[in-house]
C-alpha cells in the first residue's frame, strides 16, 4: 500500500500537469470533488482550480493530504480499488506480450478516436460515454497462444477504464472470443492495420457493447501522438 501511495505522489509531483493527474486518479478512486474537498478541508472551487490548472502546482502537504483522503475514503468502501490496484499493478518484463500505457488525464472515446485515425467498425453510440484512462498494445498472435487466462487481468495495468489495441490481427474474431469469455472486459478495443473484420468479432462487439475500431496508423505514430496527451 506504502509504494501505491508513492506512486501516485511522485506521479503528481512530477507531472507536467499536476492537476489533471490529481483529477485522474479522483476518479479512479471514485471520489467526488465534493467529498474530497470535505476530506481535506478546502473548497470545491480549490479542488476544481487545481484540476483544471488554475491554482498553482500543488505542494507536497496538499499531494500528501490528497492521497491520504483517497486512500481513507476507499478504507471505508471496503479498500475495493486499492485492492484492484495492487492486485492489476506488476512490473512487466522487457519482452512482453504486451506493454501498458496510462495517460496523466482522462480521454474521452471520441478524441481517442480521432487521434488514433480510426475507423468505427461497431457501436458509435457509446464513444461519447467512455472516459479512457490508458491503453494496453497488445500482440494478439502470442497472448493468444502463450497467455494463461489466469494472466488477463494484467492487460489492465492500474485501471480498468482502458483501450485494447491489437496488433498483428487477421480477422479479428480471436482477440474479440478472448473478450467475451474473460471475466472483466476493455472499455474499447482497437484492431490494427486491419481492413475486413471477421463478422463474429463485430457481433460481440455489439454484444459486449464495446466500441470496435482499427486505424492504419503505424505503432510508433498511435504512441507518439497518445503519449503527449
Amino acid at each position: 500500500m506504502d509504494e501505491l501511495r508513492e506512486k501516485i505522489a511522485g506521479e503528481i509531483a512530477l507531472s507536467d500537469s499536476p492537476g489533471s493527474t490529481m483529477r485522474k486518479w479522483r476518479e479512479l478512486f471514485g471520489v467526488t470533488q465534493i467529498e474530497l474537498s470535505k476530506r481535506i478541508k478546502i473548497s470545491t472551487s480549490t479542488v476544481s482550480d487545481y484540476e483544471s490548472n488554475r491554482r498553482m502546482s500543488p505542494g507536497v502537504g496538499v499531494i500528501k493530504r490528497f492521497v491520504d483522503a483517497l486512500f481513507s475514503i476507499d478504507e471505508e468502501k471496503g479498500n475495493t480499488v486499492v485492492q484492484g490496484l495492487e492486485r492489476l499493478s506488476q512490473k512487466l518484463p522487457e519482452d512482453s506480450l504486451y506493454k501498458v500505457y496510462d495517460f496523466s488525464a482522462p480521454i474521452g472515446g471520441v478524441d481517442f478516436n480521432r487521434i488514433i485515425e480510426g475507423k468505427i467498425i461497431a457501436n458509435p453510440s457509446y464513444l461519447d460515454s467512455i472516459k479512457l484512462f490508458g491503453y494496453t498494445t497488445v500482440d494478439s498472435l502470442r497472448v493468444i497462444l502463450e497467455m494463461s487466462p489466469s494472466e488477463y487481468p494484467k492487460l489492465f495495468g492500474s485501471t480498468l477504464d482502458r483501450a485494447f489495441l491489437f496488433d498483428r490481427v487477421s480477422t479479428g474474431r480471436s482477440p474479440m472470443v478472448v473478450i467475451r469469455v474473460a471475466p472483466i472486459k476493455p472499455k474499447l478495443v482497437v484492431m490494427h492495420g486491419i481492413t475486413t473484420i471477421d463478422k463474429l468479432a463485430i457481433k460481440i462487439a455489439q454484444i459486449e457493447r464495446i466500441p470496435l475500431l482499427s486505424t492504419k496508423l503505424s505503432m510508433e505514430e498511435i504512441h507518439e501522438r497518445l503519449k503527449k496527451l
